[in-house]
């Protein structure tokens, strides 16, 4: 598929608009703008597998492989111009340098052909050791901004992470929770990309001011499709 196309013809994704700027919601949790030809994930957290590790919790140490399998599966699906990874890039500041030599190389040849930026996070303020790629606080593109934390004053056009959303809806008695894309139309939050992130209810107080009552969809993420699903069909937990 060139840069600057849309998936829909495998009816997997959904098209959101966000200050005006056509995206594109992909069920693997990434988002694409097609007119600039710009692919951004966010909250990858590579290498917590090693750093919960660290701490004594022993987890199976694939989180790093998984995430990268996925993140090359969209670049070579959208093919961008740029990639923006939207802060948590790796889950703490040594993060970068415990890449196995093996899967440094894997990261390195995504980066190939396309500039790449790693937006800085609240986990991984500095820049990642040895990767190519920007380093930036923040990004502006047009009328979007791309930040790792979202801002209650920021106007139209924030995409932001930080918050791993999810939402959760009750249908026939079931209830079903899953990570989302989080807009009212004028910004963005990012689910969370990495393969071991946790996720936070859209209706928690930590979204509070963040969106327009009246205009909150959350674009549900399924196994193999995105849901718009209304604010007002929203359930908290």
């Amino acid at each position: 598929m060139a840069a600057g196309a849309l998936a829909g013809e495998r009816g997997d994704g959904t098209e959101i608009a966000i200050a005006g700027e056509r995206a594109w919601c992909d069920p693997r949790g990434a988002l694409y703008f097609p007119a600039i030809g710009l692919l951004c994930v966010s909250d990858l957290h590579l290498e917590k597998g090693s750093s919960l590790a660290r701490r004594g919790m022993l987890v199976p140490p694939y989180d790093t492989a998984a995430t990268l399998l996925r993140l090359q599966a969209v670049i070579d699906h959208y093919r961008p111009k740029t990639v923006v990874s939207l802060g948590d890039s790796f889950h703490d500041a040594d993060a970068s340098a415990r890449l196995p030599a093996a899967l440094r190389a894997d990261l390195a040849a995504l980066t190939v052909g396309r500039d790449w930026f790693w937006v800085a996070g609240n986990h991984d303020p500095r820049p990642p050791a040895g990767l190519p790629g920007d380093t930036v606080d923040a990004l502006a593109v047009g009328a979007l901004t791309f930040r790792h934390e979202p801002t209650a004053a920021a106007p139209a056009g924030e995409i932001a992470g930080h918050l791993h959303p999810c939402a959760r809806i009750v249908q026939r008695g079931r209830s079903v929770r899953r990570r989302c894309f989080a807009t009212d139309g004028a910004r963005a939050i990012m689910p969370a990309f990495g393969a071991y992130t946790g996720s936070l209810n859209v209706l928690d107080r930590a979204y509070a001011g963040l969106f327009r009552r009246d205009g909150l969809m959350a674009y549900m993420i399924g196994a193999r499709r995105v849901f718009a699903i209304a604010g007002g069909l929203l359930q908290p937990g």
